[in-house]
């Protein structure tokens, strides 16, 4: 007989408050950061069919919407802008008197401790859907787009936007709007850089909730290709040089591995965005009575904290914070 004691894993799973007490990884409230979609008009309130449960809302029913969060105790929101109409330099997303412009004030005159997060980018406000300028042989320009998406990040931090957070993964956009920033006053807004962005097939809801499908061709010539890990390690480098303060990885639940290695590498806060086509998935799986969706999703946003994710933006925000 050995004269260690045998370790019996299943001494510490046998009830409820030992598993809690030998738990790893815990989920929060505090963890969440529930993503909105703002359009004009009054009164408004609707349901995008792939993501139920979700709505593009007025800036009126955004406040209401905003108080909510507040009450639940989710920190904070993400806001995406439809515009009124669009054009190909996507003109709204840096109009003082855009839709995201309009939401952010109007969220924090009213509650002004809910962290407002704004995303920088202009595919839902161009003409043609894709991130940036488009030039000859319907290329996306780089550094023209950088002078649109300053002046949008700009525009965001005058109408009191709490974190700016550029998705449109042109090269050296960090920097640039990190150097405006702080020439203009704004030194203390953090940038909460969509790092690793890929080129996935689970934004597909997403793009109905932003109408902001590209009219030609696709993205994969600025957003990563999934194949690679070791490439997000070098796009994540890059704005940590430029000032990025914060590092995103998009989607989640496919890229646990490349969440896990960015926060390992550089010991950065991490957010993970999962993501509108993981959401609609569970969603429907539940409403087919294939799986129970409580259990799925809080099984999924456990392993993207699991992973090392800090912070986590989800469409289950909500109902993750009305059961705890």
């Amino acid at each position: 007989m050995s004269t260690f004691p045998i370790y019996r894993p299943r001494r510490l799973r046998a009830n409820e408050n030992l598993r809690r007490l030998v738990r790893e990884t815990a989920l929060s409230v505090d963890d969440l950061i529930y993503p909105m979609f703002v359009v004009h008009g009054n009164d408004v309130a609707t349901e995008i069919s792939a993501m139920p449960g979700c709505y593009q809302y007025s800036v009126d029913r955004l406040v209401t919407a905003a108080k909510e969060l507040a009450t639940l105790g989710i920190p904070g929101t993400i806001l995406f802008g439809i515009p009124a109409s669009k054009d190909p330099l996507g003109t709204e997303a840096y109009a003082e008197d855009g839709i995201i412009q309009q939401a952010v004030r109007a969220i924090k005159d009213t509650v002004p401790d809910l962290l407002v997060i704004t995303d920088v980018c202009l595919c839902e406000y161009t003409d043609h859907g894709h991130c940036g300028v488009i030039g000859g042989s319907n290329e996306i320009q780089n550094d023209p787009t950088l002078e649109l998406l300053v002046k949008e990040s700009l525009s965001h931090a005058r109408a009191g936007a709490d974190v700016i957070a550029p998705s449109d993964m042109m090269d050296g956009r960090v920097g640039a709007i990190r150097d405006a920033l702080d020439e203009n006053g704004y030194q203390n807004i953090p940038i909460l850089a969509y790092a690793a962005k890929y080129a996935s097939a689970f934004y597909g809801p997403f793009r109905e909730a932003a109408e902001s499908a590209p009219q030609f061709g696709d993205r994969r010539s600025y957003q990563m290709d999934p194949a690679n890990a070791e490439e997000a390690l070098r796009e994540v480098a890059l704005d940590i040089q430029e000032g990025a303060d914060i590092l995103m990885v998009k989607p989640a639940l496919a890229y646990l591995d490349v969440i896990h290695r960015v926060k390992t590498e550089f010991q950065m806060p991490v957010a993970a965005y999962n993501v509108s086509g993981e959401y609609a998935m569970i969603k429907a799986a539940a409403q087919n009575g294939w799986v129970d969706e409580e259990r799925v999703a809080l099984e999924a946003l456990t392993s993207i904290k699991r992973a090392g994710a800090d912070m986590i933006l989800t469409y289950f925000a909500k109902s993750v914070a009305s059961s705890q």
